[in-house]
């Protein structure tokens, strides 16, 4: 009779054990653009199984063009998303309760890039122009650049070509260093036939991507999130280490997404994106959010913005920075 009970207290923790797993949520993480190597980290991570062996069930997933991803988080779609500190920051100044945990980005790659031989040779020529700028978001630090010179312009929506510049139907377009000006080499332009006029050449060197999530994601899940991240980090190491298999895998994430992939340009991204998040042969990765770099998009922003509401001023570094890691 004793033996029947103990079996039956072993099949009863079995099964709740069983159904407890069953009931584990994805954790389901957004980027902010198409799938390309600026997001190559994560790729790796879910890869490798660095996200599975923290106990994690990752699903990764991107918007659209014209969607910036902090919807997803808005809506409940998605648990973390990765975006701009300046975008994020905007968003927190109007009420949503989103917290970075982990600063991936340590520099700005903005560029506004217009032809060598046309009418704008210098900051002033901006003036009464038209500037391609992203339709989906990132557009805070170039818009804010703009004002705080005293500069008319007229901006133009754009998703993700830069086939509008190349035909001169635009003077100007706002560029990644990684992305859309080697668009532009591959398409033929030589550097010489540019002119490039760098954010941070201009007191805008604000780092871009971190990741975010709601202020009740980060108390209600904080195991799991640090897991993530750490999973991350080791996600971008890999990527750091093994370039070339972390190019395939790109690749092939963007194929079957139906994304355009070029090899050439993927390996300069991923080049790019490993210098502006600082990695450097196996010098460990920090994912440090700066004080004086939340104080400077804070300035930015409040710039550019007129209708900030009034519990804007009651931000602070510490209540919207969360880290995870200890460095």
């Amino acid at each position: 009779m004793k033996s029947n009970r103990f079996q039956l207290i072993i099949l009863f923790l079995l099964f709740a054990g069983l159904s407890l797993s069953a009931q584990q949520k994805p954790l389901v993480f957004s980027t902010h653009w198409l799938p390309q190597a600026q997001f190559a980290g994560y790729y790796m991570a879910q890869e490798k199984g660095y996200y599975k062996d923290a106990g994690l069930d990752v699903i990764i997933k991107h918007p659209p063009a014209n969607l910036n991803a902090i919807n997803y988080l808005q809506d409940g779609s998605a648990d973390i998303v990765s975006l701009f500190l300046i975008t994020a920051l905007d968003a927190r100044l109007h009420d949503f309760d989103l917290v970075n945990i982990a600063q991936m980005s340590e520099h700005s790659a903005v560029v506004f890039v217009s032809f060598a031989d046309g009418p704008v040779q210098t900051l002033k020529d901006f003036d009464n122009k038209k500037i391609g700028i992203w339709e989906g978001g990132f557009d805070e630090s170039p818009k804010t650049m703009v004002k705080h010179h005293n500069l008319k312009v007229e901006w133009v929506p754009i998703l993700s070509s830069v086939n509008l510049f190349l035909m001169k139907g635009i003077d100007l377009m706002t560029m990644m260093w990684y992305n859309e000006y080697n668009q532009l080499y591959l398409s033929g332009i030589n550097p010489d036939e540019l002119n490039t006029f760098s954010l941070s050449d201009y007191g805008f060197d604000i780092p871009e991507d971190g990741l975010y999530v709601k202020e009740a994601t980060y108390q209600d899940r904080k195991a799991e999130l640090q897991a993530f991240v750490e999973a991350s980090l080791k996600g971008w190491q890999y990527a750091n280490q093994n370039f070339d298999e972390t190019i395939d895998i790109v690749l092939n994430k963007m194929r079957a997404s139906k994304v355009s992939a070029n090899e050439a340009h993927q390996r300069w991204m991923l080049s790019k994106i490993l210098e502006f998040q600082g990695f450097s042969g196996d010098q460990e990765k920090k994912t440090q959010l700066m004080k004086v770099d939340f104080q400077k998009a804070l300035e930015v922003l409040k710039e550019n913005n007129t209708d900030l509401p009034a519990t804007a001023k009651e931000i602070t570094f510490e209540t919207f920075y969360k880290p995870l890691l200890i460095e």
